[in-house]
């Protein structure tokens, strides 16, 4: 499909008016991600929440964020990633507000809802941002810098966030994260560039159109499972059953645990950029971006490998933070199919992949809880050969993926 051309911005200039605002946007992104572990005693202690409703409640933003992703990707294509964020993150902060007023578990669900929807385009519309502005052979870098947001969002969602509640209470922390959506708004909205296109906007049904046709292609679903299913892999484990493994498995106790997490977030932040880097470098060489994220995705699958055998020896460290460092090599895949598909259909191709990316971490969150529950251990501490082999069922999911992957019919225009 020919690449819709958009003005393009040097280097300096769009890390200042592109990469800049969409970096803090997607930090604060995965900051309210990853905020409620941290609040999640006060708000039991305070509101004698039960733990399904405190499974619901966290479970709200997901649910929010992923309903969304359909939309948003039509949303961007037809009003570009400026206007559309900063009217999201005005969402984001209403949501944050209600939190922090809330009273039930009702009301922290509904609130936090609408924050995830609010932050649904955290990491899409900076990816649009960069198709719009950049040159497809740099936009995997330059992806990258923005995704790497989501791992300083990680770090300060535990120690730093925790201080802030400790200070102001964590009804006053969310009062905070809304003055801070409403500074990310700000931000975007006046310092990202107005696209410039010649023609009219896309009618609704040119829109629905356009999303049937990412839909309809042989090339979306020959990359999108395996892209899907290694990032919404990483982020299961992440962000719900690497603490459990630690304490269950490794028998560490909550400090040497929280390490850890650190440790992983350390890779995760790491990991991010070193996809997009390698990748820039690589691909000056000549060397296609699918082989760069087929290198990355079969290094994830090795680490995954050791946390399926539960070996907790020597060197432990080094596979769990490997795992976050290549579990995200699906980021890849954004500038794959943006590429594929033109500048016009960008949002959309991103967004519908996006979508698959959070199915496959609920799914996985899931299955993995589900197959430890068939061990006939549903109290901690869990066995290890639970999480073996819930792990184990992931894995096996990403490798059937690999193999589509090179066995899928190709499209045309590939």
């Amino acid at each position: 499909m020919q690449e819709q051309t958009h003005e393009r911005l040097g280097a300096g200039r769009l890390a200042l008016l592109v990469i800049a605002p969409f970096f803090f946007g997607y930090f604060l992104s995965y900051l309210f991600r990853a905020v409620n572990a941290v609040v999640a005693g006060d708000l039991v202690a305070e509101l004698s929440l039960s733990a399904s409703a405190l499974g619901l409640v966290t479970a709200a933003y997901l649910i929010g964020f992923a309903s969304f992703q359909i939309p948003l990707g039509m949303l961007l294509d037809r009003f570009g990633p400026r206007r559309v964020q900063a009217a999201l993150f005005v969402v984001a902060a209403l949501g944050a507000l209600m939190f922090s007023a809330a009273d039930s578990a009702l009301s922290l669900a509904l609130a936090r809802g609408l924050i995830g929807i609010g932050c649904a385009g955290g990491l899409m519309a900076g990816f649009k941002a960069v198709a719009d502005f950049s040159p497809p052979e740099r936009r995997a870098l330059y992806n990258s810098f923005i995704m790497a947001a989501g791992g300083l969002g990680l770090l300060f969602a535990a120690t730093p966030a925790r201080m802030a509640a400790d200070a102001l209470g964590w009804r006053g922390l969310f009062v905070g994260l809304a003055v801070l959506s409403v500074i990310a708004a700000a931000g975007i909205f006046f310092a990202v560039p107005e696209r410039r296109e010649k023609g009219h906007a896309e009618s609704v049904g040119a829109l629905l159109k356009g999303m049937r046709t990412v839909f309809a292609s042989p090339a979306f679903w020959r990359i999108a499972p395996l892209a899907a299913l290694t990032s919404g892999s990483q982020i299961a484990v992440q962000t719900l059953w690497a603490g459990p493994w630690f304490t269950d498995v490794a028998g560490m106790d909550t400090a040497g645990a929280s390490r850890m997490l650190s440790l992983m977030a350390a890779g995760f932040f790491a990991g991010t950029l070193l996809n997009g880097v390698v990748a820039d470098r690589l691909g000056a060489r000549g060397v296609p971006l699918d082989r760069v994220m087929l290198g990355f995705t079969l290094l994830f699958m090795a680490a995954q490998a050791v946390a399926v055998s539960g070996y907790t020896g020597p060197g432990m460290a080094v596979a769990w933070f490997v795992m976050p460092l290549a579990g995200q090599t699906g980021i890849l895949a954004y500038p794959l199919l943006a590429a594929h598909f033109g500048a016009r259909l960008a949002g959309r191709s991103n967004s519908a992949l996006n979508l698959g990316v959070f199915l496959a971490a609920f799914a996985g969150q899931w299955l993995v809880g589900l197959v430890i529950d068939l061990t006939g251990h549903a109290v901690r501490p869990y066995p290890v050969e639970g999480f073996s082999y819930g792990f184990g069922l992931l894995l096996l999911m990403q490798v059937l993926a690999l193999v589509w992957y090179f066995i899928a019919p190709r499209d045309s225009r590939e």
